[in-house]
């Protein structure tokens, strides 16, 4: 189980790193967003009187509200991820509220989702993750 319990924590780390970088460029084109409309305008890729105003003002709204959800998951998911390397229970938590949502990320995040739950759910995780008791005589 040490072996799964290692390859789950990299793989969150691996996988919320490339989310963290995603959710950058998602800002970012949600700061630009105006300026790419304008530049699809000025290239007659479309035509400006079929989209309606009030959508254009607030597709940056709902970009950066995605990239704002997407880095609060991704940070949680690295940090449960450094956690979990260190046998932190807090950090099995974290990750495993990650993995959680993992599960709507088809395909990729429901594959590292199931088994993310899998592991850390297993009775020697949780063991492994428990702090021993001393019992006082």
């Amino acid at each position: 189980m040490e072996n799964h319990i290692k390859l789950v924590a990299i793989l969150n780390i691996v996988y919320r790193s490339l989310t963290l970088i995603g959710a950058i460029f998602l800002a970012a084109i949600a700061i630009w967003f105006t300026d790419i409309y304008a530049f699809l305008v000025e290239s007659y890729a479309i035509n400006p009187h079929e989209i309606p105003l009030g959508l254009l003002n607030i597709v940056p709204i709902i970009l950066s509200l995605i990239a704002v959800w997407m880095v609060i998951v991704s940070l949680a998911g690295i940090i449960g991820g450094i956690g979990v390397l260190n046998r932190k229970e807090w950090g099995r938590i974290v990750l495993l509220v990650v993995s959680f949502f993992n599960l709507i990320r088809v395909p990729l995040g429901t594959v590292l989702g199931v088994y993310g739950i899998w592991v850390l759910l297993n009775k020697e995780t949780i063991q492994l993750f428990t702090p021993f008791e001393r019992s006082v005589n």
